[in-house]
C-alpha cells in the first residue's frame, strides 16, 4: 500500500501544472505617469512541471526535427508528436519514457555492480523528488528529514508506542522540521532555492522517511548508514541523467531507441546470473591476502 501511494504521488508530481503570477505597479502625476518596475526572479527550469518555459523548449525540439513517414521504426515517435500536438505536454511524455531507464540503471547498479540502495522505488523516486526540487534543495531537505527522523526514532523507541501511531506521530515532527526549514530559509538569500520547493516533491521526500526508518531498525548502525548513502548516491546520478539535455532531446527525437533499448537491456541483464562486480573485488581481495600469507 505505501508502494502504490507513493507511486500515485510520484505521478501527480510529474503532472501538475504550476501556477503563474504577475504584479506590477503604477501611479501618474499630473500629465506624466510614473511606473515603478519591480525585480521579477528568474524562475527555475523544472522538467517536472509543464511551464511554458519547458513545454516550448521541447515542443521546439519536436517541430525542429520533423518525422518522416510512418514506419516501424518511427511509430513510437509519430504517437509522441500526436499526443505533443493534442495537449499532452512534452516535459511529462519525456520523464514517463524515461523513467524505466531510471529504473534500469538503479537495477543495474544493484544486480551487476553489487551496490546496495534500499530497493527500487525508493532511488527512482528520489531522482525524480530532486529534479523537481534541483539538486542543492533537494540534498537540504533529504538532509533534515533523514536527521530529524533518526532522532524522532530514537526518542520514540523510549516511549514505547505502537507502530501505527509511532509512525503518525514520526511524520508529525518531519514535518515541523520540514516547515521551520523553509521558514528559515527565507532570511538568507543563499537558501531561496529551497522556498521555490514544490509540495509534492516535500511528500515524497516524508513518505520516504518511513523507509529510512525501516533501514535502521532492521539493520546495525554502519550498515544502514551505508545502504542509505548508498541510495542517496544512486538517486543523485539518477537525477542527474534525468536532467542532462542530452538525454531529454534523444528520448523526444529516438523514443524507440530509447525505450525498447531499456526493454531488451533489462532482459539481458536478468539473465545474468554472475558475480556482481563489488564481488569480484572482494574475492580478488580475499585471494590476494591468501597468497601473501
Amino acid at each position: 500500500m505505501r508502494k502504490i501511494l507513493l507511486v500515485m504521488v510520484g505521478l501527480w508530481l510529474l503532472t501538475t501544472p504550476v501556477l503563474a503570477q504577475e504584479t506590477a505597479t503604477s501611479s501618474a502625476t499630473g500629465s506624466a505617469e510614473v511606473v515603478t518596475e519591480q525585480k521579477i526572479p528568474e524562475i527555475k527550469t523544472d522538467l517536472t512541471q509543464p511551464t511554458v518555459e519547458v513545454k516550448n523548449k521541447l515542443e521546439a525540439v519536436l517541430f525542429e526535427n520533423p518525422v518522416g513517414e510512418l514506419s516501424w521504426k518511427n511509430f513510437l515517435r509519430h504517437a509522441l508528436d500526436s499526443a505533443v500536438e493534442n495537449g499532452v505536454p512534452a516535459n511529462t511524455a519525456v520523464l514517463i519514457l524515461l523513467f524505466p531507464l531510471v529504473v534500469a540503471i538503479v537495477a543495474a547498479a544493484r544486480h551487476l555492480i553489487g551496490i546496495r540502495g534500499a530497493g527500487i522505488l525508493t532511488p527512482s523516486l528520489l531522482a525524480v523528488s530532486f529534479l523537481a526540487t534541483g539538486i542543492w534543495a533537494g540534498v537540504a531537505l533529504f538532509g533534515v528529514i533523514l536527521l530529524v527522523s533518526t532522532l524522532a526514532r530514537t526518542l520514540l523507541k523510549q516511549m514505547r508506542l505502537q507502530y501505527l501511531p509511532r509512525l503518525a506521530l514520526l511524520l508529525w515532527m518531519v514535518s515541523g522540521a520540514v516547515f521551520l526549514s523553509l521558514w528559515g530559509a527565507s532570511f538568507w538569500e543563499f537558501t531561496r532555492g529551497i522556498m521555490e520547493v514544490g509540495i509534492f516533491p516535500i511528500l515524497i521526500l516524508m513518505l520516504l522517511a518511513e523507509t529510512f526508518i525501516d533501514i535502521q531498525s532492521g539493520r546495525s548502525g554502519s550498515e544502514a548508514r551505508a545502504m542509505i548513502l548508498q541510495t542517496f548516491v544512486l538517486a543523485m546520478f539518477a537525477s542527474l541523467i534525468l536532467g542532462w539535455e542530452v538525454v531529454q532531446k534523444t528520448v523526444l527525437l529516438y523514443p524507440e531507441l530509447i525505450y525498447f533499448g531499456v526493454g531488451v537491456f533489462d532482459i539481458f541483464m536478468g539473465k545474468y546470473t554472475g558475480l556482481r562486480l563489488s564481488e569480484y573485488w572482494l574475492f580478488k581481495k580475499a585471494t590476494n591476502d591468501d597468497e601473501e600469507e
